[in-house]
């Protein structure tokens, strides 16, 4: 090589791709976890009253959930880069639109706005990460992703907590804006497209239809999908009533950030363990585990919760326990829910995440608006979901639990 010649760029490897996916799909907790302690100055700013402030969060999570319908089908077509980069431009512009709203309502109509624009960050990376690797393997990337994802939530609530001591809580959208630039440009320096020219799909509604009605109706994939939405539809109703929660029932509200932070800790320690053990013992035996383990502290917390002497010292260490036992649900319930679908893994991740996130958002609503001043309305909530969630994966597998299955090709 002579000394006029530029080195090429290495390509991307399989840590690097780890880290951008994970930040790509943290764009979406940073947009949601930042804003929570900033929930109670926008309701007395704008003079909302009761619960209505949980909308600044569910409004978002329902944007998401509707316009995750979108991105696959078009990533399988054009490729996941060109749909990266319009949830990116999305994010960035509806960031800034947040932050120049003159009503509450005007807020809600941006955040949902942005979560549909920007719902392609939470399905694409799943799909680039189909594209390479399948199987156990991809639940441990997913794990892994999930495990630098997780950071976020711990350390967002604390990012938004240190704007409002130096600003309003308008300037929380304006460092979504800036992160959103920051991630772009590492995905425009560094991200390759992924999708195979051999595995592009036309943009046809019949096909589209055909590939996501596929994604939702294979018995053995479907149950993972509904029982995930069912686990993370009381993470969100604990996310839409956490500021309430925290700081109005326990009047802990100062400590907001640390608390909840220290809540999802557990997420981020399963995540890692799970990337560790979910090739030796497999996706299944991993997560039934860890959803039965969901059910039995679920219990606990109800026991906990309906005495009138909870303390926030009770509460606090159970949560992160069911939260621990979701850091093995998420990603290989997802993984599971993919493994058939390799050609068409856009649309099924569209799809999927598509049921996911409505699900999720809607019950997370309906959990959210239940508060009473009490834990007790989210410790029900969780237990009923835990075991819906269950009878949803004992469909899948046909009622036989544990089961060690081969698979994962990439190609």
């Amino acid at each position: 090589m002579s000394p006029a010649t530029k080195p090429e760029t290495p390509p991307l490897g399989e840590r690097e791709l780890i880290v951008l996916m994970a930040l790509l799909m943290s764009l979406q907790a940073f947009g949601i976890d930042a804003m929570l302690p900033a929930l109670g100055d926008i309701a007395s700013g704008f003079g909302a009253g009761g619960n209505d402030r949980q909308m600044v969060i569910g409004a978002y999570f329902l944007g998401a959930g509707i316009g995750a319908f979108f991105p696959g089908a078009f990533a399988d077509k054009f490729g996941r880069r060109p749909v990266l980069f319009f949830g990116l431009t999305c994010y960035f512009v509806l960031s800034v639109a947040c932050a120049l709203a003159t009503d509450f309502w005007t807020l809600i109509g941006f955040r949902l706005a942005q979560g549909l624009g920007a719902a392609s960050l939470s399905v694409v990376p799943a799909a680039i990460v189909r594209d390479k690797v399948g199987g156990d393997r991809m639940a441990r990337m997913m794990s892994l992703i999930m495990m630098i994802f997780l950071v976020v939530p711990i350390i967002a609530p604390g990012i938004g907590q240190l704007i409002l001591l130096v600003a309003s809580w308008r300037w929380i959208f304006g460092a979504m804006a800036v992160m959103s630039l920051i991630v772009g440009g590492w995905v425009w320096l560094r991200l390759p497209e992924s999708l195979a020219p051999e595995n592009a799909q036309d943009i046809n509604v019949r096909t589209i239809l055909v590939n996501m009605g596929t994604a939702l109706t294979r018995r053995d994939s479907i149950g993972y999908v509904i029982g995930s939405a069912l686990v993370f539809g009381s993470l969100f109703g604990f996310l839409n009533s956490s500021q309430q929660l925290i700081g109005e029932s326990f009047g802990a509200g100062n400590y907001f950030a640390l608390i909840f932070g220290a809540a999802v800790l557990g997420m981020v320690a399963a995540n890692f363990t799970n990337s560790r053990i979910v090739e030796r013992f497999g996706a299944r035996r991993v997560s039934h585990t860890a959803l039965i383990a969901f059910l039995l502290i679920s219990c606990v917390q109800v026991w906990s919760s309906s005495r009138p002497d909870q303390t926030l010292w009770e509460f606090v260490p159970l949560l992160s326990l069911a939260m621990a036992t979701m850091g093995f649900i998420g990603a290989n319930f997802g993984s599971i829910a993919m493994q058939p679908f390799f050609h068409i893994a856009g649309a099924a991740s569209s799809a999927q995440t598509s049921l996911r996130m409505i699900t999720g958002a809607v019950l997370g609503s309906y959990i959210g608006n239940l508060y009473d001043g009490t834990a007790l309305p989210l410790a029900l909530a969780m237990l009923s979901c835990s075991i819906l969630a269950l009878i949803m994966v004992l469909f899948s597998e046909r009622g036989k639990l544990f089961r060690r299955v081969n698979s994962g090709k990439p190609g």
